[in-house]
C-alpha cells in the first residue's frame, strides 16, 4: 500500500484497495480471509502487480541489466553461466529483501535460448539472428483443443461447430502470428481438413445422403454411388474423388477458416 500511496495520492481510492484487499474470498462456497497478497482473477491484481514490478524494472536498468518483463514473468539476458548464476542470486535476494515478495523458486531458473518458455514463445537461431515460434507446448495445446472441437460424438451441426473453430483459430494464430510455424501450421491445416470431411461424412450418415451429398458437391451420379457405400470414415475421406468433393477451396467457402492462410496473412501484416 506504500508504493500504491506513491502512485494514486488519493486517499478514498487507497482505503477502497485496502478494503478489497483484506474482504476474503470465496473458496467452494466457503469464505476465506486473506491475510497475504491479491485475489486472482481481478482486474486489480495486474494493476497491483505492475505497481509493485515497476520497482525491480528500475532496479535491473540501474544495473543496465537487458531484461523482459510480462506482469510477474521476467526474462534478464546475460552472456554467460556464471553471470546469470550471479545475477539470479543478487535478484532473487533484493526482490526478497526490498520488496517483500517470494520468488517462486520451481520456476526461476537458467537456461538457454532455445530452450527457453515465455510467454507461450520459444526460440531459435538463423543466420538473421534470434528468432521465435510457438513453443512445442503451446503447438501441442492447440491440437487437443482443435481435436476436441473435432469429436464426430458432438452433435452440433456444422455451422456451430465451425464457429467455435474458427474463434480458436483465430485467436491462436493472432496470438502468434509473429512467430515462424510455417511448418507445424501446414501439417495442421492438413489435419483438420481430413477431420472435416470426416466430420461431414459422419453426418451424411447412410448411403443414400452421402450420394445425394456427394453429387451435390460435383461428383458423377455412378462414382457417387459406388463411393458412398464404402465403409470406414477415414478410408472414404481419403479417396480422391471425396477429396475432391470435400476440397479445402469449399470448407473454406462454407465458412472455415484455414489456419495456414489466416497465419501467412497476419504473419505478413505483424512484420509489415
Amino acid at each position: 500500500m506504500s508504493y500504491v500511496g506513491r502512485v494514486i495520492h488519493d486517499g478514498d481510492t487507497e482505503s477502497l484497495i485496502r478494503k478489497y484487499l483484506k474482504a476474503g474470498v470465496m473458496v467452494r462456497g466457503k469464505y476465506e480471509s486473506t491475510k497475504v497478497g491479491t485475489p486472482q482473477g481481478g482486474n486489480l491484481s495486474p494493476l497491483l502487480s505492475n505497481i509493485m514490478l515497476n520497482e525491480l524494472d528500475k532496479e535491473l536498468e540501474k544495473r543496465e541489466l537487458r531484461f523482459t518483463r510480462y506482469a510477474d514473468d521476467c526474462v534478464i539476458v546475460v552472456k554467460s553461466e556464471a553471470s546469470a548464476k550471479r545475477v539470479m542470486y543478487s535478484i532473487t535476494s533484493w526482490i526478497e529483501r526490498k520488496l517483500g515478495l517470494k520468488v517462486n523458486a520451481t520456476k526461476t531458473q537458467i537456461t538457454r535460448p532455445m530452450k527457453l518458455k515465455y510467454l507461450g514463445f520459444g526460440f531459435w537461431k538463423s543466420k538473421e539472428g534470434w528468432r521465435t515460434r510457438p513453443h512445442q507446448d503451446s503447438v501441442a495445446k492447440f491440437k487437443r483443443t482443435i481435436k476436441k472441437l473435432c469429436k464426430r460424438s458432438w452433435s452440433v451441426s456444422l455451422t456451430y461447430r465451425l464457429g467455435k473453430l474458427n474463434a480458436v483459430v483465430r485467436g491462436w494464430i493472432n496470438y502468434f502470428a509473429l512467430g515462424d510455424m510455417i511448418s507445424a501450421i501446414t501439417r495442421i491445416d492438413k489435419h483438420l481438413m481430413v477431420q472435416m470431411r470426416v466430420i461431414i461424412w459422419k453426418q451424411w450418415k447412410v448411403p443414400k445422403k452421402r450420394e445425394w451429398g456427394l453429387k451435390k458437391l460435383g461428383v458423377k451420379p455412378w462414382i457417387a454411388h459406388e463411393q458412398s457405400h464404402i465403409k470406414g470414415y477415414m478410408k472414404a475421406v481419403r479417396l480422391p474423388q471425396i477429396k475432391k468433393a470435400i476440397s479445402k477451396e469449399k470448407l473454406t467457402k462454407r465458412g472455415l477458416v484455414s489456419p495456414l492462410e489466416y497465419y501467412l496473412r497476419q504473419h505478413t501484416l505483424k512484420l509489415n
